[in-house]
C-alpha cells in the first residue's frame, strides 16, 4: 500500500464531511478570469520569502502525511504548465478514485540556474496556509460546464490531502506533489487546474 493510499484512509472519513463545503459555484469561470488569477505573471501572495529549514523531526512527518503515491508512470505528460523564475509543473496523472476523489499527480521541476522557493503555493487563506506551509493547496479545479469550483480536500483540523513541506529547490531539481479533490460529476471529463503562480490549464480526467 503506498504512502498516499495509507494517509488517505487516515483521513477520508474526515476530508469526505467537507466535500460539500469545498465544491462553490462559480458564475463566468471562464478561462479569461482563471488565467488572471493565476496567471505565470502574476505575484504570490507569499512567494517573497524562503521557508526556514525544517527539522529532522518535521521532515520526517511531512514525507509519512504527504508522499505523492506510487504507480504513476513520470513519462507520461498529460500537461506542462509554466510558473514563475523558471518553475514549470509537469502533470502526469489525473485520475478519478473510488469514493468520489480526483487525485492530480505531477512533479514540479527547477529549470533555472538558482536555488529557488517553493512558497506561494499554498495560497492566500492564512489558515489554510499556517496548517499546511510550502504546500500545493492553493490549487483548484474548475467546471466550466458544472459551473464550479473545486478545492483540495482537508480534514477537521485543517491539514491538506496534497504535498506539503516542499523543501526550496536546487538547480537542475525536482519534487513529486499530488493533490486531491472531491470529485466532478461523472459527466465531467475534463477540467481546467489552477495553482498560484502557475498558468492555469486543461486536464482530461481519467477513470
Amino acid at each position: 500500500m503506498s504512502i498516499r493510499r495509507s494517509t488517505l484512509s487516515r483521513r477520508t472519513a474526515a476530508a469526505v464531511s467537507l466535500t460539500a463545503a469545498l465544491a462553490f459555484a462559480v458564475s463566468g469561470c471562464g478561462t479569461d478570469d482563471g488565467g488572471k488569477q493565476n496567471d505565470a505573471g502574476s505575484s504570490p501572495s507569499s512567494g517573497s520569502s524562503e521557508p526556514s529549514k525544517p527539522t529532522e523531526e518535521d521532515k520526517g512527518e511531512k514525507q509519512e502525511d504527504t508522499a505523492a503515491g506510487d504507480n504513476v508512470d513520470p513519462n507520461v505528460k498529460l500537461a506542462e504548465v509554466r510558473g514563475q523564475r523558471g518553475i514549470t509543473l509537469v502533470i502526469n496523472q489525473v485520475k478519478r478514485d473510488s469514493g468520489g476523489f480526483v487525485t492530480v499527480q505531477g512533479e514540479v521541476k527547477n529549470g533555472s540556474s538558482e536555488r529557488q522557493p517553493t512558497s506561494g503555493w499554498a495560497g492566500s487563506e492564512s489558515l489554510l496556509v499556517t496548517k499546511n506551509p510550502n504546500s500545493v493547496a492553493g490549487a483548484a479545479l474548475i467546471d466550466k460546464a458544472g459551473k464550479k469550483r473545486y478545492y483540495v480536500l482537508r480534514d477537521t483540523e485543517g491539514r491538506c490531502l496534497c504535498t506539503t513541506g516542499i523543501l526550496p529547490l536546487q538547480p537542475g531539481g525536482s519534487t513529486p506533489v499530488f493533490m486531491q479533490f472531491p470529485a466532478p460529476p461523472a459527466t465531467t471529463t475534463e477540467v481546467d487546474f489552477m495553482l498560484p503562480t502557475f498558468a492555469t490549464t486543461s486536464l482530461k480526467i481519467s477513470g
